[in-house]
């Protein structure tokens, strides 16, 4: 079979008079913190402008030229915490670029629909294109799950739900459309239709209005899965590029993207029982951990210039750097891209000593640990005075 792609809507494109006022105003020239990120932007915007507007290209270099020595005259003049706001806007516009990309390979990977439509022994190949589309999907979404869920919480939810939140409010007989059971998790649970592990199957065919995972058994479910269900992904994530673009962040906003990534850590892993984790079905839950913790220490890195001209501010970056090396080093010595198998007998409001011996146990006690605001050495601890030696409100 041959992969074809439905064309999605991304960012809008400025027009010129737009572009114009941008430059008069400060606006672009002032919208990353990094000149290679200001270089990057300005380079893609150059060509985009060029194509879309006809523009000879000796003007739109010249604008390129002009717009990045304003650049570099800007990130000289930036006081620290403006520094720190456009850093982090500039890494979640990147990522969200990476985010949109990676939706649209997911859908050109999906095989064309016929009277068959797809699944894992036949179509192996485009399968496994898919699921690779859809780990980086995974990867670039966790690295700025924390902002994104506190910016765009509806969205959220449409691109990031679980299988049982959805059914809660409605039972979802179609698989493959676009409405009930969305986003990245019901793509995930139709791509590894055959691989559900019976912990999974255990757990959710026990909810009411369940169904079974399965793959696109003819042509209108194939065309659906690729134009309805990873359409309503691209949507949502245009939909979070078109918000994004305007809006303006203020230090509590952008820094909560920090600290809700530390507090997602223990989140994703203090589970109510077994075959209930969040990437379940790809048994990549480890993975989106570890992506959602090198995105809150990104975006920790664009505070850190500011944070340390404070007066304890050195000693609070040493704490919340070291926070960060821990969790890092517990998952650098775990093996693979899933959790540890959740005892059968784990019960997270009250796990015997035997289960919290467990690997799993282990884990969930020590990032429980990392996440406790009252434990003077924990990371969301050393975060919480870094809020405070920013003079930004705390996540809570």
């Amino acid at each position: 079979m041959t992969a074809t792609a439905p064309t999605f809507t991304s960012a809008r494109v400025r027009a010129p008079d737009e572009v114009a006022g941008a430059f008069d105003t400060g606006a672009f020239k002032c919208s990353n913190s990094s000149s290679l990120a200001r270089a990057l932007v300005l380079l893609k915007w150059t060509f985009t402008f060029t194509s879309v507007y006809h523009v000879p290209r000796g003007l739109a270099t010249a604008l390129l030229l002009f717009g990045a020595m304003g650049s570099m005259s800007c990130e000289q003049s930036l006081d620290p915490r403006s520094r720190a706001l456009t850093g982090v806007e500039a890494y979640l516009d990147a990522e969200l670029e990476v985010l949109r990309g990676a939706v649209e390979d997911l859908a050109a990977a999906a095989p064309a629909p016929d009277d068959d439509g797809w699944n894992a022994r036949e179509d192996a190949a485009a399968v496994t294109e898919m699921k690779a589309a859809w780990r980086r999907v995974r990867a670039s979404y966790e690295r700025i799950e924390g902002a994104l869920g506190h910016l765009f919480p509806s969205i959220a939810h449409s691109a990031d739900g679980r299988y049982e939140a959805f059914i809660e409010e409605a039972a979802d007989v179609n698989l493959f459309d676009g409405e009930g059971v969305t986003g990245m998790h019901a793509v995930e649970r139709v791509l590894w239709a055959d691989a559900h592990s019976p912990a999974v199957i255990a757990f959710e065919s026990a909810l009411p209005g369940y169904a079974p995972a399965a793959f696109p058994s003819d042509e209108a479910a194939a065309r659906a899965f690729r134009d309805e269900l990873v359409g309503r992904l691209a949507g949502d994530v245009a939909a979070m590029q078109e918000s994004f673009g305007p809006l303006a962040l203020d230090p509590a906003t952008a820094f909560r993207g920090v600290t809700e990534s530390v507090e997602e850590q223990v989140e994703k892993v203090d589970l109510p029982g077994p075959g209930e984790d969040e990437s379940r079905y790809a048994g990549a839950t480890l993975d989106d951990m570890r992506a959602n913790l090198e995105g809150g220490r990104e975006i920790y890195e664009e505070f850190r210039p500011w944070l340390v001209q404070q007066g304890e501010g050195p000693a609070v970056d040493a704490a919340v750097v070291a926070g960060f090396d821990r969790i890092a080093a517990v998952y650098d010595s775990m093996p693979g891209t899933a959790l540890p198998e959740v005892p059968e007998t784990w019960n997270s409001a009250s796990p015997t000593t035997a289960d919290l011996g467990t690997p799993y146990g282990q884990l969930v006690t020590g990032l429980a640990r990392e996440s406790d605001p009252d434990d003077d050495g924990s990371l969301i601890s050393a975060m919480n005075r870094a809020a405070d030696a920013l003079r930004i409100p705390r996540a809570r």
